[in-house]
C-alpha cells in the first residue's frame, strides 16, 4: 500500500510526542493503526494477554517514566475492558492516551456488531478530553489536544478512531477556514504561589508547637525540600501510600505510611499535631486526619482546586512542591519542637513492625515474608504492587532505598495490577530489576496470564532479574478481615477461599523459575536466590491468612474489638489468638 494513510499520520504523531512504547491487543476496529505501526517499526507494540491488563501497563508506564502511557485497542468489548485501567489513571492523576478503534462512519447508530457509543461509555473516565476523529484533516490536531490534556490534567484522554477515517489518504492540514492546525509541545511551566500566600504559611507553622508533614506523590521531586523542612522545624512526616516512594524511613521523624494500612507511629502524629502541612497529597483516608478543629492546616498542591479536598485548610500554596518548599524554607523558624516525642513513637513502632513480623504463623507469616527483602533489595530496583493484604504488609514492613520506586493501583485499588505495573517497569528500564508483591487472589486474577507475557519477552532483557513473590494463603484475606471488621461478620469461605496452585511449577512450565516456600526461615535465602536467578522466578510464600491486618490505634482500637466479635462467632481460634497476640504487642511496644 504506497498511500499515507490517517493511520500513518496517527504513529507519526505519537513519535513526534515521544512514545516509544504503546500496549495494547489487537482487533478489527484497529487493524489500520496496527498495520501503520507495523510499517513504521515504531513505537514498539506490547501485547498484553487482554486490554485491562494493557491499561494497567500503560498506567504502569506513566507512573514508572513520568511521560504519557499509550494503551490501544479496538472497540466494542476491548473499548470496554479498558475502563478499569483508565479508571486507575483518572483516580491516581496519571497521564494516559488511549486509541481506540470504532466501526465505519457508514454503520454507526445501525446496531452494528461490536458497536457501542463509545463517548458515552468513556465519558466519566475521560472527563477531560474524549473525542472521535471523523476527518484525516483532524487527526493531528486530535492527537496533540489528547496529550496536552492528558498531561494538563493528569488524567486519561481519549481517541476514538472509527475504521473508515483510519484508511483514508492522509492530508496535511491547510490554511483555510475550518482546519485547526496544531503542534505536539507541550511544557509545564512552573507554577509559584503568591508572596502573601507563603508568609501566611509560615505564620501558621511557626505559631505551632507540634507541626506533622502530610507527603503525597506530589513531593516526588521533592524530597531533598521535604527533609529539610521537617528537620528544620522538629516535625513528624507521615506519608501516604502514594507518597512512601518520596520519604527516606530511616530517618527518625519518619512515622510512615497513613490510614487503615498505616503505622501506630503515624496515627499518633496525625492525632496528635496542631499544625499539619500537606504536600501533594489527596489521601482520601479522612478519618485517620487530625479531628478537624484539632489542627491548622496548609496545603501544597499543584492543582488548585484539589486543596481542601479532604482536610479544611487555612493557607492554600498552589505551585510546585519543590519550589513552594524551597521559598518557605527560609519564612519558618528553626525549633525543637515536638521532636523527642516523634523519635520516641517512631522507635516504638520500629520495634513493634518487626516484632510482629516474627510473631509465629502457620505456616508463614506474610509480615515476615516481605520484611526479608529489606537489605536484600537492590539498590537500582523497581517495585510493583497488587492490591490486598500485600500492601498493608509492604506498607508496615518495607524500607525502600533512596531512588526505589514502587507503584500500584491505589485511589483504585484494582487487584490485578501487580505484574502488568512490573511489566510497564522493566520495558522502560531492563536494565534495573524488578520485585512484584502479590496475593494469590491478585496473581490469579492477571498475573498468571500475564506471566505468559514475561515468558515471551524476557530473553530480550538487559538484567533478566523479574522475582514475582506471591504471598499464597489460599484466601481473598483483605475482605475477609474487612468482613470481620466493619461488619462484626464471620469469614464466609463460599466467597473468599481461594484454590491453590502450583504457582513455580506454573512458572517452570513456561520456561521460568520459581520456588514455593513453607518454612519461615527459608524466606531470606529464597529471597536471595530470586534475585540472583538468571530468569524470572515465581516465589510462592505459603502464608497465614489469619495474621490480623489490625489498623493503627488509637482509630483501630474500636475495629479491633469488631474483629474480635466475628472471629469468635466465626469459631476461628488460631485467629484470634493471633489477633489478641498482636494487641497484647500493640500494649507493650506502642
Amino acid at each position: 500500500m504506497g498511500d499515507r494513510l490517517v493511520a500513518d499520520a496517527i504513529v507519526e504523531r505519537l513519535t513526534s510526542w515521544g512514545v516509544n512504547r504503546v500496549f495494547g491487543y489487537s482487533g478489527d476496529g484497529i487493524n489500520p493503526v496496527l498495520g501503520a505501526l507495523r510499517r513504521a517499526g515504531a513505537p514498539e507494540f506490547i501485547q498484553a494477554r487482554h486490554e485491562e491488563n494493557a491499561a494497567f501497563m500503560a498506567v504502569g508506564h506513566a507512573k514508572y517514566t513520568g511521560g504519557v502511557g499509550v494503551v490501544l485497542s479496538t472497540q466494542g468489548p476491548g473499548a470496554v475492558h479498558l475502563l478499569n485501567g483508565l479508571y486507575d489513571a483518572r483516580m491516581d492523576s496519571v497521564p494516559v492516551v488511549a486509541l481506540v478503534g470504532q466501526q465505519s462512519q457508514t454503520v454507526l447508530g445501525s446496531a452494528y456488531q461490536q458497536e457501542i457509543d463509545l463517548q458515552s461509555l468513556f465519558k466519566d473516565v475521560a472527563a477531560e478530553f474524549r473525542q472521535q476523529v471523523n476527518s484525516p484533516e483532524q487527526a493531528p490536531m486530535v492527537l496533540d489536544r489528547a496529550f496536552k490534556a492528558a498531561l494538563a490534567t493528569r488524567s486519561p484522554a481519549v481517541v476514538i478512531l472509527p475504521h473508515d477515517v483510519q484508511q483514508e489518504p492522509a492530508t496535511e492540514p491547510g490554511h483555510e477556514h475550518g482546519v485547526v492546525p496544531s503542534a505536539p509541545l507541550w511544557s509545564p511551566g512552573t507554577v509559584m504561589p503568591r508572596e502573601q500566600d507563603l508568609h501566611d504559611a509560615a505564620a501558621v507553622l511557626n505559631a505551632g508547637s507540634k507541626l506533622a508533614l502530610l507527603v503525597g506523590q506530589g513531593a516526588r521531586n521533592a524530597q531533598e525540600e521535604v527533609a529539610a523542612l521537617a528537620e528544620k522545624l522538629g516535625a513528624a512526616v507521615v506519608t501516604s501510600l502514594l507518597g512512601k516512594p518520596y520519604v527516606d524511613e530511616t530517618q527518625p521523624w519518619a512515622a510512615g505510611t497513613m490510614g487503615h494500612l498505616g503505622t501506630t507511629a503515624s496515627g499518633w502524629a496525625m492525632g496528635s499535631c496542631d499544625t499539619l502541612l500537606i504536600v501533594g497529597s489527596n489521601d482520601p483516608w479522612t478519618e485517620f486526619y487530625p479531628p478537624p478543629g484539632q489542627a491548622r492546616a496548609i496545603q501544597i498542591d499543584s492543582d488548585a482546586k484539589a486543596i481542601g479536598n479532604r482536610y479544611p485548610v487555612e493557607v492554600a500554596l498552589t505551585g510546585d512542591a519543590a519550589e513552594s518548599l524551597r521559598a518557605l524554607l527560609p519564612l519558618v523558624d528553626e525549633r525543637i519542637g515536638w521532636r523527642s516525642d516523634v523519635e520516641r513513637h517512631v522507635d516504638s513502632w520500629r520495634r513493634l513492625s518487626e516484632a510482629r513480623a516474627m510473631v509465629a504463623a502457620e505456616p508463614v507469616n506474610p509480615e515476615r515474608a516481605v520484611r526479608e527483602l529489606n537489605g536484600r533489595l537492590p539498590s537500582d530496583a523497581q517495585v510493583a504492587l497488587d492490591v490486598g493484604s500485600c500492601v498493608y504488609w509492604y506498607a508496615r514492613q518495607l524500607h525502600l532505598p533512596a531512588g526505589v520506586p514502587a507503584h500500584l493501583s491505589s485511589t483504585l485499588a484494582s487487584m490485578g495490577g501487580g505484574v502488568p505495573y512490573g511489566l510497564a517497569a522493566k520495558l522502560a528500564s531492563p536494565e534495573r530489576p524488578v520485585v512484584v508483591l502479590s496475593g494469590d487472589g491478585g496473581f490469579q486474577m492477571t498475573g498468571m496470564a500475564e506471566l505468559i507475557t514475561v515468558s515471551r519477552l524476557w530473553r530480550s532483557w538487559a538484567n533478566p532479574v523479574f522475582a514475582i513473590c506471591i504471598l499464597n494463603n489460599r484466601d481473598l484475606a483483605e475482605v475477609t478481615w474487612e468482613q470481620r471488621e466493619t461488619e462484626a461478620e464471620p469469614r464466609f469461605a463460599d466467597s473468599q477461599a481461594l484454590p491453590d496452585v502450583d504457582y513455580a511449577g506454573y512458572a517452570k512450565l513456561l520456561g521460568l523459575d520459581g520456588l514455593r516456600v513453607e518454612t519461615p526461615d527459608d524466606v531470606g535465602p529464597a529471597w536471595e536466590r530470586a534475585l540472583a536467578a538468571d530468569r524470572p522466578f515465581v516465589l510462592d510464600i505459603v502464608t497465614d491468612p489469619d495474621v490480623p491486618l489490625l489498623p493503627p490505634f488509637p482509630a483501630g482500637k474500636s475495629l479491633a474489638e469488631s474483629m474480635e466479635e466475628g472471629l469468635a462467632s466465626e469459631g476461628n481460634a488460631h485467629a484470634l489468638e493471633l489477633l489478641r497476640e498482636y494487641l497484647r504487642l500493640e500494649e507493650e511496644l506502642s
